[in-house]
């Protein structure tokens, strides 16, 4: 069963059933697990499901996986905080962690095609896992996809649609091959499974810091997949009661595609051509991604090309090989220590989110 949080309508899931509410917000999962036991030893835990580890907080079962999940926690000491490595993928990016739920659940459902837009990494997750799945895909992207990313998901089987224009017109094509009937939407911004999927980086990282939570986690932020699934995975240890508390949630926009940035401070006349995953103007979450903020605390900025362009080249020369993007959460770290939102005694998880295998 689905529900909107916004009209608090419900509708039933399945592959025939519609991708958003008829209010035009987005569904999610209208139960949501949590374990009824105490928090486990984490030395103890059995890690070899990856990510499924923690299944019992999931609403599906792991019907298709490639062991993914279980990235490092590594201490990153130049600038001062932990790094999460989820570019250490089976596709080099977190959006793993939201196919492997998305695919289980569209296998549950007895789905035949998927359908998802993207401007790379997710449309690679899905890709990759649907070909795991024996689905087919077809996956959307800006005609100008770097060749890493589309090569990567023509190898796995789908089939490419690019489109020209900006990231919301590969939307708009998408979303008329999904009403025309021609395959189920398992959009990153949009699926309620995909989510359930990101959660479990906060499940993972509070695990690995023996269920302590860090005082602050900064985070790339386009659609937010990464940002609403760390708060809803955080959210769902509290209650569990699992952990203590929350962290303060820390967002890092592209200047230029910075609409929670500018919700919060205002606009800018700036722009970031270099942290190309998050150039999103019109996130499909936006009010739960402001609701988010506000309930750890937290705050979005935008940060410029010149400052991600030093972090990327920073990042390489410190031996994570990440792509751009990555580096606008990096960039974001500086930016709010200079503000004074984050000091020198806060303890700071930032995750690196893409390989820069994909930057070519």
């Amino acid at each position: 069963m689905y529900a909107c949080t916004s009209c608090n309508r419900t509708s039933d899931a399945g592959p025939d059933e519609p991708w958003r509410c008829v209010c035009g917000h987005a569904l999610d999962f209208a139960d949501r697990p949590l374990p009824d036991r105490p928090a486990p030893d984490p030395t103890a835990l059995d890690t070899r499901p990856g990510l499924w580890t923690f299944q019992e907080f999931l609403p599906m079962e792991p019907r298709v996986t490639l062991g993914e999940g279980w990235t490092p926690l590594v201490d990153a000491s130049d600038w001062d905080a932990q790094f999460k490595l989820e570019y250490v993928f089976p596709t080099g990016s977190f959006k793993d962690r939201g196919a492997t739920t998305t695919l289980s659940w569209a296998k549950q459902l007895g789905v035949e095609t998927v359908i998802e837009d993207s401007s790379g990494n997710a449309g690679a997750a899905i890709a990759t896992y649907a070909a795991r799945a024996g689905i087919d895909a077809e996956i959307y992207v800006p005609a100008d996809v770097k060749p890493a990313k589309r090569r990567a998901i023509k190898r796995a089987g789908a089939t490419v649609v690019p489109i020209e224009g900006g990231r919301g017109a590969v939307t708009d094509a998408c979303i008329e091959a999904v009403e025309r009937g021609e395959g189920w939407y398992a959009s990153h911004a949009w699926n309620p499974a995909f989510f359930a999927g990101t959660q479990t980086v906060a499940f993972e990282l509070a695990a690995q810091r023996d269920w302590d939570v860090p005082d602050a986690v900064v985070l790339p932020l386009g659609h937010g997949t990464l940002f609403l699934g760390a708060y809803r995975g955080f959210k769902a240890l509290l209650d569990a009661g699992w952990t203590d508390e929350m962290p303060r949630l820390l967002g890092a926009q592209a200047a230029g595609f910075a609409p929670i940035a500018e919700e919060l401070h205002g606009p800018s006349d700036a722009e970031n051509d270099v942290a190309d995953g998050i150039q999103i103007r019109d996130p499909a979450r936006k009010a739960q991604l402001l609701a988010a903020i506000e309930a750890t605390g937290g705050d979005a900025i935008a940060v410029e090309a010149p400052e991600t362009e030093v972090e990327l080249d920073r990042l390489h020369r410190a031996g994570f090989y990440v792509e751009p993007t990555c580096a606008s959460a990096t960039a974001g770290l500086a930016a709010y220590r200079e503000r004074g939102a984050i000091d020198d005694s806060d303890d700071v998880v930032v995750p690196l989110t893409g390989s820069g295998l994909k930057m070519e």
